[in-house]
């Protein structure tokens, strides 16, 4: 079958767009018209070549439209509306005990390009093109996707909404409920306001944090994370931000939530902790970081990695769109839509911060 896909491993600084030609699922693989996508600093890390191979489809926040099932899919029917997620083998202790962004195979499943035989699902004029990225490559009009990909969703919902649900929000949204386990009355600084950052604000909020302090360079975002929850805001660039962040609550904030991979700010991170507190991170540091490793041992510490929020997406992907439903979860006000054809323009505006969580809108339904 043609489609039309966002090619990465070209040059130049946005995936172009190509046509190419997508085989028929096979066991296991469902195909899944994209209505729309959106872009994640991941896709921006991999466009010049990082983990995956090239030439690839990007893209790992896809929502679209069930259109064909492969030999052995149960659950799904042709016409059911879902939300892509990343790829899991299902049978490893992390994926049985419903921590799939931890499965065993998770690097080849989301960055090999390829299915685990070998095989990739597309090709173009001269030969294979590698997919299957986060078990989707959804920078295109449709995809092969494994079944552990898609999440079903209500079709009473917005499908150009529900894309990034599928890594910025449920990392975010996740990172807080179900790594970190904030609560009631706790207090968390959330270190960076883009789209992860600011979806951690919205379920702190949720879960009745006591202080959410929210800190970023851009006032406009500090203004947006108020608007979504944030009890407190700091200029990133403000002098003394530990003592500061500390003084909120007079002896430190139980919980930070890093988004950056800043050096400086994953030490901000464990400085600004009360006692027995915990420094998530969802991005590593950039430069050497030699954290103050006493300070941890004397103040019991902890600093916690975070993959895709710790979260199932089976389960969690669901209740985050209730949420929206319900209006506790605004995070289409985030969202800003380009259409399939700008992806160049929608790439150089989230490189350069203008936009929060861009999503392009397939031809085939804009």
């Amino acid at each position: 079958m043609k489609i039309t896909a966002a090619l990465s491993g070209q040059g130049g600084e946005a995936p172009h767009l190509v046509d190419l030609e997508q085989e028929a699922p096979r066991a296991g693989e469902m195909r899944v018209r994209l209505v729309a996508t959106g872009i994640c600093h991941t896709d921006l890390h991999e466009h010049p070549g990082r983990h995956a191979p090239q030439p690839i489809v990007l893209g790992h926040e896809g929502a679209g439209v069930v259109e064909e099932l492969g030999e052995g899919v149960s659950g799904f029917a042709v016409g059911d509306h879902v939300v892509l997620s990343g790829s899991s083998c299902g049978t490893c202790p992390s994926c049985l005990a419903g921590r799939p962004t931890y499965c065993d195979l998770a690097m080849p499943l989301c960055f090999g390009g390829k299915r685990l035989d070998g095989s990739t699902a597309l090709c173009g004029s001269d030969g294979a093109i590698h997919s299957h990225f986060f078990g989707q490559s959804s920078f295109a009009t449709h995809a092969i996707v494994p079944q552990r990909t898609a999440v079903k969703m209500p079709k009473d919902l917005p499908l150009e909404k529900l894309g990034p649900l599928g890594c910025g929000v449920v990392t975010g949204a996740g990172g807080v409920v179900e790594a970190l386990k904030v609560g009631f009355g706790d207090s968390i600084a959330v270190l960076g306001t883009g789209a992860v950052g600011l979806s951690a604000v919205m379920a702190a909020k949720l879960v009745g944090a006591r202080r959410i302090v929210a800190v970023d360079l851009s006032d406009e975002r500090l203004e947006l994370a108020r608007e979504f929850g944030a009890t407190d805001t700091l200029r990133g660039d403000e002098d003394g931000l530990g003592e500061k962040l500390r003084a909120i609550t007079g002896r430190g904030m139980d919980f930070t939530f890093n988004t950056t991979n800043v050096v400086a700010v994953h030490q901000l991170a464990l400085d600004a902790l009360a006692m027995n507190g915990t420094a998530g991170f969802v991005a590593a540091p950039l430069g050497g970081f030699d954290p103050k490793m006493f300070g941890m041992l004397a103040g019991g510490k902890q600093l916690r990695g975070i993959l895709g929020g710790d979260a199932n997406p089976q389960t969690f992907l669901p209740l985050l769109a209730d949420y929206w439903r319900q209006g506790r979860l605004p995070f289409d006000r985030m969202i800003a839509y380009y259409p399939f054809a700008e992806i160049d323009r929608a790439f150089a505006d989230a490189q350069a911060g203008r936009v929060i969580k861009p999503v392009l809108l397939m031809e085939n339904d804009t």
